[in-house]
């Protein structure tokens, strides 16, 4: 999917209505093209995550042996592109700069993530990875054109029946109109 930006961008919630109502952004976004290949206004539109949360995901336990593991192999990538370049650049060919560079990056890496590592003093023992998800997503559209978008999502297949029988409490959105009405 290509963004292409017309001038400034607005900040902020949208404006609008929300129009239909996906399990997944995937979902809101095929919704969105959906519309698009129908002709209808899109410049209006924003997919709004409701309710985001943050999931961190462990991975792994953090001991000193993967610390200088995964710092010793990140460093000899770094080197050995540091070795390549300095070979390149020498007057004498030979492996001497590549394994220069290759040793001085696995050590220089070693030391810094040991450094790190031993700051944290054991307080942050695990590897993990943060994501953002959302409950779930709304496709929201100007006033204007919203019942036209609402019509043409209500034939799109999309639409998976716990979408369109999620019971909520009617929200208020810019302008007034409680979201959930027809």
């Amino acid at each position: 999917m290509m963004t292409v930006a017309h001038g400034p961008l607005p900040t902020g919630m949208p404006d609008g209505w929300p129009i239909g109502s996906y399990d997944t952004y995937l979902q809101a976004q095929q919704a969105v093209d959906h519309l698009a290949k129908s002709e209808f206004p899109v410049s209006g539109l924003a997919i709004v995550g409701v309710e985001p949360t943050l999931v961190e995901r462990v991975s792994a336990r953090l001991t000193w042996g993967r610390v200088l593991g995964t710092s010793a192999a990140s460093g000899a990538w770094i080197g050995l592109f540091v070795g390549l370049l300095l070979t390149m650049m020498s007057a004498t060919p030979g492996v001497a700069p590549i394994a220069i560079g290759l040793g001085a990056g696995v050590a220089f890496a070693v030391v810094t993530g040991a450094i790190r590592y031993a700051a944290t003093r054991g307080q942050h023992g695990f590897v993990s990875h943060s994501q953002l998800v959302a409950r779930y997503y709304d496709v929201v559209c100007t006033p204007r054109t919203a019942q036209l978008g609402r019509d043409l999502l209500a034939a799109f297949s999309l639409k998976s029946p716990s979408t369109t029988e999620r019971h909520r409490p009617v929200r208020k959105v810019s302008g007034g109109i409680p979201a959930d009405h027809d």
